[in-house]
């Protein structure tokens, strides 16, 4: 039997969490009233798409029911998110699974070697934050498109609910990439934090290395791995579940309101 799916808490956010209890604040600006804030995003082209969702021509006049989704069919949609989601948090944590269609993700290794210019250090580790954050995009919206097809076979209040998704996306899309992309510059900060303090030790191991007539030891001669690198590798892959959490919520809202209405 398939577990019901958690709900998506708007106000519970894993991501910001996260960054909270990781020392990595987010500066938001409180507000009483949500419907003013959407306003200030909204130009006058993506109101305008809004309005006719809320308030379309046609809903004066009957419409036409269509066949509501069967319960068979929602069962199965509920079982491939949660396979998707599986898929995803096994790609960020080990490595995208056999059969799963995603690309490979390595994380770089976890040597610091030498020389490192500390502008370029960070590089290899944006590049993979920034791979799963694309991986996540596509599969999620896939998803996410799937669950709104489902719910445009069921009553009007669910096909409206389907186009007013729709529009949120594209209202939202372009701010939801430039804020998460704010994560990997917070991650960033810290990694040279733990760089920066560990550049006292790197300096001494060099003139080692220097002096030495090649008499050292395997654990001199290797590329050290700095005792706070470990630590911070798994806190970027928990910022990228964070993440995926955060990304399926609208799809988890849709499939809820779907299996409510089946029932």
């Amino acid at each position: 039997m398939t577990r019901p799916l958690p709900r998506a808490h708007l106000l519970r956010s894993p991501l910001l969490r996260f960054l909270t209890e990781n020392g990595m604040p987010v500066a938001a600006q409180p507000t009483d009233d949500v419907g003013q804030k959407l306003g200030d995003w909204l130009d006058f082209r993506q109101a305008i798409a809004l309005h006719g969702v809320l308030h379309p021509e046609s809903a004066a006049q009957p419409a036409r029911q269509k066949p509501r989704t069967s319960a068979r069919s929602v069962q199965a949609l509920v079982q491939q998110v949660e396979q998707v989601r599986a898929q995803l948090e096994h790609s960020i944590q080990h490595g995208a699974p056999p059969g799963s269609g995603l690309a490979r993700i390595d994380m770089p290794p976890p040597e610091l070697q030498a020389p490192m210019e500390p502008q370029t250090a960070f590089e290899p580790y944006r590049r993979y934050h920034a791979a799963h954050q694309r991986q996540m995009d596509s599969t999620v919206r896939a998803l996410r498109a799937q669950v709104r097809r489902a719910l445009g076979s069921g009553t009007r209040d669910m096909q409206q609910l389907a186009a007013l998704d729709a529009a949120f996306e594209n209202i939202f899309a372009a701010r939801e990439a430039a804020l998460l992309s704010k994560v990997a510059k917070l991650l960033e900060k810290q990694f040279m934090q733990g760089l920066q303090a560990q550049r006292p030790q790197r300096a001494e191991a060099s003139q080692l290395l220097a002096v030495g007539d090649g008499g050292l030891d395997d654990s001199v001669q290797s590329a050290p791995t700095a005792a706070w690198l470990m630590p911070w590798r798994q806190a970027m892959r928990s910022a990228l579940l964070a993440e995926l959490d955060m990304r399926l919520q609208p799809t988890l809202g849709l499939l809820e309101a779907l299996q409510q209405e089946t029932t």
